[in-house]
């Protein structure tokens, strides 16, 4: 089973993602974890990838799209998994569009999209009640999952904060990006593929629920 999850950022697409993943023993394929496990272990791609990450920029596609070919011919990993849900890209139409070339190569067919929707405001609410340690990078959230001690990492003793992405104005801004840029991929999707929508706003366990009765799994 090979699936695609969309979402808007706060959106819970990758925690679903990994939970979907580890119940049906597919990859989990992020390609956010991607790039950064690329940069920790000095590959090509990590070396050409580190300082624009750094900087916060952009990676390329056509580097990104490298990356995620290789991982999908993965040879090792198709032996031990049977199929796949991608979480983080396509970001953009063009990208899905680049995906299908590298699926028609692999021999790859994505069998459904899952697309988590969530009013923006929740979205906003989500993410600027979300706080980071700053030494250990531990992620909180000041409704769901807060601190023993206000201000203090549970886990490392280090002052959590808001991040600058983490503000309602910053949010609103990527949320744009996302209507934007993202979005319209979903009507591409709905021509050749099907498209399984889901609300957002209830619990984790289930929206998991949802998905998985979708899927028909």
């Amino acid at each position: 089973m090979n699936l695609v999850i969309l979402g808007a950022p706060g959106s819970g697409k990758g925690t679903q993602a990994a939970r979907i993943a580890e119940r049906e023993k597919i990859r989990h394929i992020s390609t956010g974890d991607l790039l950064r496990d690329a940069v920790a272990r000095g590959t090509g791609i990590g070396k050409r990838v580190a300082g624009i990450m750094t900087a916060g920029q952009l990676v390329p596609d056509d580097i990104v799209l490298n990356l995620l070919r290789e991982t999908l011919a993965n040879a090792a990993e198709r032996k031990r998994f049977n199929g796949w849900i991608l979480d983080g890209y396509p970001r953009t139409a063009r990208q899905a569009e680049a995906l299908e070339d590298v699926l028609g190569k692999t021999g790859d067919t994505i069998d459904a999209v899952i697309y988590i929707e969530l009013d923006p405001e929740v979205v906003v609410n989500r993410l600027s009640n979300r706080r980071t340690c700053v030494s250990c990078k531990a992620v909180y959230h000041l409704v769901n999952n807060p601190p023993a001690v206000e201000g203090t990492c549970d886990a490392c003793g280090g002052k959590i904060v808001l991040r600058d992405d983490d503000k309602p104005e910053t949010i609103r801004k990527r949320l744009e990006v996302y209507k934007k840029e993202t979005l319209p991929i979903l009507s591409l999707y709905e021509k050749h593929h099907t498209v399984h929508r889901v609300d957002g706003s209830k619990p984790i366990e289930e929206v998991t629920s949802d998905i998985a009765g979708l899927i028909g799994v």
